[in-house]
């Protein structure tokens, strides 16, 4: 098949969730056609996967202008900006409206495969930027399909590809055989079904972000109701003064209040802290699971092990552009000093756009959660900020592309509270959520797909 003039062609756009939607409402906006693949049966497919998990940030500071304003002819009231939605609401009340009036220019069940510039693979330059790129993709029945685009943005997140519970950055020995015991997602204790499988039971919980906070929390709150419930919490590192955030002097009360409820795990005994822990392997002892750590320690058997040990790009559809990505974080070169977690929080990340986005490949951007790698101080509004300049640099409005019009609080907001049930915040501020809710990291709740 021949491929269609580069001018004829849409921009395309890789996931329907927060960030993907963003971009295709800028793009339309900007009179650009859009098409946006994803890989799921719905629009935002990672964001249901943790539909029980609250966000740090209010209505008011996870709906884009320009989804607002194509939203707002449908009739589409905007729910109260002073709440809190869950990532079920998120997910009900907003993306999906929102890919609804996109209408055909959505594909579901359309999971890509492959990246590249037509008749060019990484290695080749002879009259590389002339050539349009090419997309392959396959359906839910399996089918291979093609199209070909002016411009790609990678807005897939990184919600399918979660860190592993071994302390080197790979899978432990063991981890793979013992996948029916282990998860890698803050359960769901409200599901009867979830919640007899921790009932009861002792669990180790490997992490140190807000998505462990969360599971730890999740798991105190089971063990009042149901005896014998007890958790291991498992960090790589000893536990100071920063371990659980700042607490009842956090600026953010629902950030504060998850540290607080970890805590309280640990001082009220629902919760057994083990420090310096890098896990090594994964052994069955009969029906349990002993984590062995790197330096020959044991630990007294558990019956489930729930993994939170961050989130991570794939790259492997991307692996024929040309991507300029930091060698620690694999986010792109220059906005990897400005989200360096050794650096920064969400609050403190600079609003960047195409600058900061661009790649040795040009028209190919990385956006939204998959942009910040394995960072997780993402934010929902920062997504939105990234997809509007790109859009606007795409329709050749440089000074629009290089204006920034996001300022962000000092504190930022970071993703899912988790705490479902707990009062909502009243003096929350602040925009966007932080990377996967509970991964809550986003976690997505630190999180989705994030935000």
């Amino acid at each position: 098949m021949n491929a269609p003039a580069t001018t004829e062609l849409p921009v395309v756009v890789i996931g329907a969730g927060p960030a993907g939607l963003a971009a295709a409402a800028h793009l339309v906006d900007r009179g650009i056609e859009p098409l946006v693949l994803e890989a799921g049966p719905t629009a935002g497919a990672a964001v249901r996967e943790w539909a029980h998990v609250r966000l740090f940030s209010t209505w008011g500071e996870v709906v884009d202008p320009a989804a607002e304003k194509l939203l707002a002819p449908t009739g589409w009231v905007k729910p109260d900006p002073a709440t809190y939605p869950s990532g079920g609401d998120w997910a009900e009340l907003y993306l999906q409206p929102l890919a609804d009036v996109l209408g055909e220019q959505v594909r579901y069940d359309a999971r890509v495969t492959g990246v590249s510039r037509t008749g060019r693979d990484r290695i080749v330059d002879a009259d590389r930027e002339a050539q349009p790129f090419v997309i392959n993709y396959e359906t839910a029945d399996g089918a291979e399909q093609r199209v070909w685009a002016r411009a790609v943005i990678d807005a897939s997140g990184t919600w399918t590809t979660p860190g592993p519970a071994g302390g080197s950055g790979l899978s432990a020995l063991g981890e793979k055989a013992a996948a029916d015991r282990i998860t890698y997602r803050v359960p769901d204790l409200k599901d009867p079904a979830v919640r007899a499988r921790y009932a009861g039971k002792r669990t180790a919980v490997i992490g140190s972000g807000a998505s462990a906070f969360t599971a730890l929390a999740y798991l105190a709150d089971l063990a009042k109701d149901e005896p014998g419930t007890r958790s291991v919490w498992i960090l790589r590192r000893g536990i100071s003064g920063s371990t659980f955030g700042g607490g009842a002097s956090d600026q953010l009360p629902a950030r504060g209040a998850l540290g607080l409820a970890a805590k309280a795990a640990v001082d009220n005994g629902y919760a057994d802290a083990v420090t310096g822990f890098r896990t090594g392997a994964i052994e069955r002892e009969g029906d349990r699971l002993v984590l062995i750590a790197e330096d020959g320690r044991r630990l007294d058997p558990v019956d489930e092990v729930i993994v939170l040990t961050g989130l991570r790009p794939d790259l492997s559809f991307v692996s024929e552009l040309r991507l300029g990505l930091d060698e620690r974080l694999q986010a792109p070169v220059e906005l990897a000093p400005l989200i360096d977690p050794n650096q920064h929080s969400c609050g403190t990340v600079y609003p960047h756009g195409v600058k900061e986005l661009s790649h040795p490949e040009k028209d190919v951007y990385l956006v939204g959660m998959k942009s910040y790698g394995r960072s997780t101080a993402f934010l929902a509004m920062t997504g939105y900020e990234q997809v509007r300049s790109i859009a606007a640099s795409l329709a050749g409005d440089q000074e629009a592309a290089e204006r920034v019009e996001l300022t962000l609080p000092e504190t930022g907001v970071c993703g899912g509270a988790g705490l479902f049930d707990r009062p909502e915040p009243a003096e929350a501020t602040g925009g966007g959520c932080c990377a996967a809710p509970a991964t809550l990291t986003i976690g997505a709740p630190a999180s989705s797909g994030g935000c």
